[in-house]
């Protein structure tokens, strides 16, 4: 364990970010999940799912918890899907 009192606060500190950042990989995997429910059930709600989770996907990136590359790779797949799926109904 830390002795310092700045390294006791950088400790602190990055487990607050951990537990964030966890909090919001999390709900981005959910909002994916969904989107991808949303697209075997119907592909009238996918669309309306996919801004949703495209939005926190985005705002992952921003922020740092995900690489905007990666971020931008996720969006694209899912929008992908999306229009594959209404195109085939």
């Amino acid at each position: 364990m830390a002795k310092l009192k700045s390294a006791v606060k950088r400790h602190k500190q990055s487990l607050k970010r951990r537990a964030q950042n966890r909090h919001v990989r999390s709900t981005v995997k959910s909002a994916v999940k969904e989107v991808r429910a949303g697209i075997a059930e119907t592909g009238d709600k996918a669309a309306e799912l996919l801004r949703n989770a495209a939005s926190l996907i985005a705002r992952a990136g921003s922020k740092g918890v995900l690489h905007k590359k990666t971020a931008s790779r996720k969006i694209s797949r899912l929008a992908k899907a999306v229009r594959k799926a209404a195109a085939a109904k």
